[in-house]
């Protein structure tokens, strides 16, 4: 079985971003309850006032598939929309090799 990854980009209304972001809060907590959710952090781009990234691990695609169908993804997504959507692009990955991206002596390798 393999893991899930979800890479997204949101762009809002530099506005409204940090407010879409503070009251989602009850959407990613519902998320990171699922069965199945690793991760789920959504969090604002330092280097681009309008940008929200997205970064979400699933335990399988079974996991993924019913987040899909919980009230915590279509809430997240109504939600979202309401703070002067502007553009999303998103992205699944699924998850074949993994491996630290240090080794034993404290090197980074780029290696599995």
């Amino acid at each position: 079985m393999a893991k899930i990854l979800i890479s997204a980009q949101i762009d809002l209304d530099p506005a409204q971003r940090d407010e879409a972001l503070r009251s989602a809060q009850k959407w990613i907590d519902a998320a990171l309850a699922e069965n199945g959710c690793i991760h789920y952090d959504w969090s604002a781009d330092l280097n681009n006032p309008t940008r929200i990234n997205v970064f979400e691990e699933w335990e399988s695609e079974e996991a993924l598939a019913a987040h899909f169908e919980d009230p915590a993804y279509t809430g997240m997504r109504d939600h979202i929309g309401q703070f002067g959507l502007t553009g999303a692009v998103s992205k699944k990955y699924r998850v074949d090799a993994e491996a630290p991206v240090y080794d034993e002596t404290g090197v980074a390798t780029a290696g599995f």
